[in-house]
């Protein structure tokens, strides 16, 4: 039996994911708003900023009250203490209570990007080594009146978007959107992969009722 819980995330991209892990590890789909981010309530873009809006400190306050537990799970980005110290402090400065983790794995520096790349389909290995022999190129190559060198790597997310658009067809690009994405296609996804661990025995051992 589960418990009643609420996930706060920082945008689409994370509840996208989080809504399919959550059904493959447990079987079941999340009910309805139990997994949002952050600016959804008030029909707002998302980001960790926004955790301590009015609103969703009154939805944890909430959720407390009637036995539930607050999960929140953001990027971890540059340095995974200093923000795991920022949202942590969050606690006693809006008097709430929740559970942290922080992507890619509740260890390193990182955010959801470097969590996929990390459980891609070992068979799709070969895209992301193209890939990186391309940013590897890009940096070599020198642009008349392009200054200052070298030219700009793609970001983490285009290299996610340009993995699935590999693999989809040209009638499934509605797929490579972040809402659209279908993280059970183990074609493309392993959600079973040794490093999504830290974050299974997270989620499982906050939301199972204990008999």
């Amino acid at each position: 039996m589960m418990k009643r819980f609420r996930i706060f995330v920082e945008g689409d991209a994370d509840k996208k994911f989080l809504s399919d892990y959550y059904h493959h590890l447990f079987q079941e789909k999340a009910s309805q708003n139990s997994i949002i981010h952050t600016g959804e309530l008030e029909k707002e873009t998302g980001g960790y900023k926004k955790l301590t809006s009015e609103v969703n400190i009154r939805e944890m306050c909430i959720n407390s009250d009637q036995g539930g537990v607050n999960i929140v799970i953001f990027d971890a980005d540059k340095d995974i203490e200093a923000r795991r110290k920022e949202l942590l402090s969050y606690k006693e400065e809006y008097g709430v209570e929740f559970e942290l983790f922080l992507f890619p794995n509740n260890q390193d520096s990182g955010d959801l990007e470097d969590l996929l790349e990390s459980i891609i389909n070992p068979n799709n290995q070969s895209i992301f080594e193209c890939w990186e022999h391309y940013e590897q190129e890009l940096i070599t190559l020198d642009i008349p009146d392009r200054t200052p060198p070298p030219l700009t790597t793609p970001a983490k997310k285009t290299k996610i978007y340009g993995y699935l658009e590999a693999l989809l067809y040209k009638n499934q690009k509605e797929q490579i959107k972040e809402k659209k994405r279908d993280y059970e296609n183990t074609l493309h996804w392993n959600l079973d992969a040794a490093y999504l661990e830290p974050l299974k025995e997270f989620l499982e051992s906050l939301l199972f009722m204990k008999e």
